[in-house]
Order: structure tokens, then C-alpha cells, then sequence
């Protein structure tokens, strides 16, 4: 999916300081809790949870967190509106929804880049037609919440800056609420408070995370507990990369320990996933207008099985990732993506292949669950989890001569599915057979950068079932959006 970034109009210390600061005060005492996806309540369907971090990731890599140039003291200040209808088929039923989306930041650096922090506000309101919400909850407020709320200090930078001295190596802390990802984003890309320490030395760059994820998210490794809706986790990893000029190789290691309080309502079902991550790839160019990118992960740990009130499962799964884009150097701009996604599956999971209820019967549990980002389609948005995915797409710039359409971009990406494991569940639960070849989809979408400040996208997406499933119904899924920022 291809996207157009947008740059913020920027405020003078003068204009912008009083604003930033209000915002930034407003911030710190927002509700902690921001459901980015998901919300506490009755769990969600996969599928919708899958849609929302593509809506999210969608406005994280197009707007951005801006922040102004590196001089003595400068402050930044804007924001963004965005409305969206979506109109779409999920496991369930027929769905519409409309939100509108508000969002406040600041910006500001000091000392020429010693010190960096950005706020951002988030307030959205949500609109069901009648039936359609999955809590029942049809008029939804949320907000003020903490979106993004951190703070980094660059020592490298300081010591050039107060002691007039150069550091053999950089070093960075970040601090706050922010958006982390180790490798390609396969098995982690998430937001959530953290401390992540980095250090340069020459070409070789590591970094280290203490973090938590956001209380309020929906727990997007286990929905099946009966007592919260929200995610509990604490993490902790460090990753190394090499930033070479056409390659940049990396390896991290990463655990995930779950908080999560258990309850006397869980009956005979114990909860807890406790779960590793070391993974290995490279990022970069195989020829002037090649790029690539490749990850693969192993997870182990430790996860309850289905009906298990004592003792654990050992985890033992696998995921993996390969890209291939090429843009041609052309007025049209076209680009060509192919991409083959993997994770593991459980023969024995036959309700769920992330969750403790309806997971695990017996032995290793070898079900893929990550904290990961993938576009795996609009219609279906089945979990990197107990399956094949290949996703090939192209997009173009039609009208690059025509003034106001010349930031039009029109695109398409199609999608194969397949089990690893037949008798194995996917994140759907309508994937009801013992087969391999689960559908297809294809998805068409738009990005118009009408002007600096407004933007249009609309998204249409068709899913066609294959022999896993015994409701052999086509499903859609529709979107249309438009931000205007300021």
C-alpha cells in the first residue's frame, strides 16, 4: 500500500509556543488509556482488529511525527481532522461505521537536536448504524487520550554542544510513548511507553527496550479472556543493525511477559502467554531500483492450551517475510510489489490459533503469534498466524500533468491464502474445513493529495472463499476517508 507524505505547516516560537504548550499540558493529563484498535469490552473479531492497525499505520506513515529543524530552541505546533466510512462484511454481518478522527502535537528541539520531544492528543468519535457495534455501543466518544507523549536526549549532540567535544559513538535515549520496531516490523511494530536506548558505533547501530504496551489496546495475542479486553504486557529486547549503503543486515532477540491479572470467572481455562522472538534479516537494494527486505523469526516461550488450568505448553513456531519492490524511473511513477508471508500453525488449534480458549489441545504449541504489522487484505485481515500469504500489487500516478491530480495515486494488491496446517484454525472462525486453500482477494485503492493540506483515499476490497470454508459467500469491504491538516 502505497502512501503520499504529507508535511505540517509550522508555527513561529512566537505563534507556536503557547499552543504547543497548552496541547503538551493536555496531554500529560489525558486518560493514559488510547485504544488504538480494540477497546476493553467483548472481544473484537480478529478481522476488525487487523482493519484498524491498517487504519492506523496508514496515518502513522502518512502524517508522520514531524519534528522542526535542529537549532537553538524551536517549537512546532498542528494538527489533523480525518473522517472515515467504512461499509463492509465480516464474519458476522453486514457493518457501517463512520469516525471522525481529531489529533493535536507539538513538537519542539533545543540545543541543535540535544534534546526532542513530541505530544500528540488523540479524540475520535464513532458512529454505528443500529446493530452493527460488536459492544452494543453505537455512539462511541474517546478521548482525550495520549497518542504519542515522548522525550529523547541525544548525548553525542550534547557533548558538541556544551563541552565542544566529539564522542567516538552516538548515543540516544527515548523516552515516553512511542511507536518501536525491531527488524521489518514482522514480529514487533507497536505502540507502547518505553524506554529504547540507542548507540552508534562507525556503521553498527544497537538498540535496547524496556517498554509496556498501552493499557486500553485490545490484546492482540490473546482476546479470548473472559475478564479484560486489553493488553497487559511488558517487553524487553535489544536489536542490532548494520547500516551499510545498499544493505543493512540485522538480528534482535525480544520477550514478551504477560501482566495480565488472572480471574476466579475463568473457569477450567488458565491464561498466559508468555513468549521469546530472535530474529535475522537485511533491508536494502539488490539494483538501482530493486529494493528488498527479508525476516525470519523464531518464537518460544510458553502458552496455556485449551481447558488447561495448570501447566504450560512449550512454544515452538516459526515466521518469515520476503519483499521485492521495484519503481520504474518513469513521469507515471509505477510501482510493482511481491511479497510471501509465513507463520506456523498448530494442526491441534482447531478454534483459534492465537487465543488460550479454543487453542492448544496437546504438546508443543507451534502456532506463530506476534506483535507485528502486516497488510494482509481489507476484507478478510486473517492474523499472520497458521498460515501462506502472497500479496502481489502495483500502483501508478495517472495524471502526474494535470495540476491538482497530479498527486492522484490509483493501486491494486491481490492475495492468496493457504493453511500451514490443514487441520489447523486461522484467525477467522468462519475457516471451517480441513483444507489447505483457504480464498483470494483483491483490493483497489487511491490516494489523492488534493492539496498541502487536504487529502482524499478510498479503499475497496472483495474476498472469495476457498475450500476451507463452508459459507462460500464473497465479502467486501469499502472505506473512504479524507484528513485535513493544519
Amino acid at each position: 500500500m502505497n502512501n503520499t507524505v504529507l508535511s505540517h505547516d509550522r508555527l513561529s516560537v512566537g505563534r507556536g509556543w503557547p499552543v504547543g504548550a497548552a496541547i503538551l499540558l493536555a496531554t500529560i493529563f489525558a486518560n493514559p488509556g488510547v485504544p488504538a484498535w480494540g477497546q476493553s469490552g467483548p472481544p473484537l473479531a480478529q478481522s476488525y482488529i487487523q482493519q484498524q492497525r491498517q487504519i492506523e499505520e496508514q496515518i502513522r506513515q502518512q502524517l508522520g511525527e514531524y519534528l522542526p529543524p535542529s537549532q537553538t530552541w524551536q517549537m512546532d505546533a498542528g494538527g489533523w481532522q480525518s473522517f472515515y466510512l467504512f461499509d463492509y462484511d465480516d464474519s458476522l454481518k453486514h457493518r457501517t461505521e463512520r469516525r471522525w478522527d481529531n489529533r493535536l502535537w507539538a513538537a519542539g528541539t533545543g540545543d541543535w537536536g540535544t534534546h526532542q520531544f513530541y505530544a500528540r492528543l488523540k479524540m475520535t468519535y464513532t458512529d454505528w448504524n443500529h446493530g452493527d457495534a460488536y459492544d452494543g455501543n453505537e455512539d462511541d466518544f474517546d478521548g482525550a487520550d495520549a497518542d504519542r507523549l515522548w522525550y529523547q536526549f541525544d548525548l553525542g549532540q550534547a557533548a558538541k554542544t556544551y563541552g565542544k567535544t566529539t564522542l567516538p559513538f552516538g548515543m540516544q535515549t527515548k523516552v515516553g510513548r512511542q511507536y518501536v520496531t525491531f527488524g521489518t516490523g514482522y514480529a514487533l511494530s507497536l505502540p507502547m511507553d518505553a524506554v529504547v536506548l540507542t548507540t552508534q558505533v562507525e556503521k553498527v547501530e544497537v538498540r535496547g527496550l524496556l517498554g509496556k504496551t498501552i493499557k486500553g489496546m485490545a490484546d492482540i495475542v490473546d482476546g479470548s479472556r473472559v475478564d479484560s479486553g486489553s493488553m497487559d504486557r511488558h517487553l524487553m529486547g535489544v536489536e542490532t543493525r548494520y547500516r551499510g549503503q545498499k544493505h543493512s543486515p540485522f538480528a534482535y532477540i525480544f520477550w514478551n511477559m504477560d501482566e495480565n491479572p488472572q480471574s476466579f470467572w475463568n473457569g477450567p481455562q488458565g491464561y498466559g502467554y508468555d513468549s521469546v522472538y530472535s530474529g535475522i534479516g537485511s533491508q536494502g537494494q539488490l539494483a538501482r531500483y530493486l529494493r528488498y527486505s527479508t525476516e525470519v523469526v523464531y518464537e518460544g516461550g510458553k502458552s496455556y492450551g485449551n481447558n488447561v488450568l495448570s501447566g504450560r505448553d512449550p512454544i515452538n513456531a516459526l515466521g518469515f517475510d520476503a519483499l521485492l519492490g521495484y519503481l520504474l524511473p518513469n513521469r507515471f511513477q509505477p510501482n510493482f510489489d511481491a511479497e510471501y508471508m509465513f507463520a506456523s500453525g498448530d494442526g491441534d488449534r482447531r478454534g483459534s490459533p492465537i487465543d488460550a480458549v479454543g487453542g492448544n489441545t496437546s504438546g508443543v504449541d507451534s502456532s506463530f503469534v506476534g506483535f507485528g504489522y502486516r497488510d494482509t487484505g481489507l476484507a478478510f485481515a486473517p492474523r499472520l498466524s497458521n498460515l501462506h500469504t502472497w500479496r502481489t500489487g502495483a500502483s501508478f500516478l495517472p495524471f502526474t500533468n494535470r495540476g491538482w491530480l497530479r498527486r492522484f495515486r490509483a493501486g491494486t494488491d491481490w492475495f492468496l491464502y493457504a493453511k500451514n496446517k490443514a487441520t489447523g484454525a486461522v484467525s477467522d472462525f468462519t475457516v471451517d474445513r480441513s483444507s489447505n486453500y483457504v480464498g483470494w482477494e483483491m483490493d483497489y485503492y487511491i490516494n489523492w493529495q488534493i492539496t498541502q493540506d487536504l487529502t482524499a483515499t478510498a479503499r475497496y476490497g472483495t474476498f472469495f472463499p476457498g475450500d476451507a470454508i463452508s459459507n462460500d459467500e464473497t465479502r467486501t469491504f469499502f472505506l473512504f476517508g479524507m484528513t485535513y491538516s493544519f
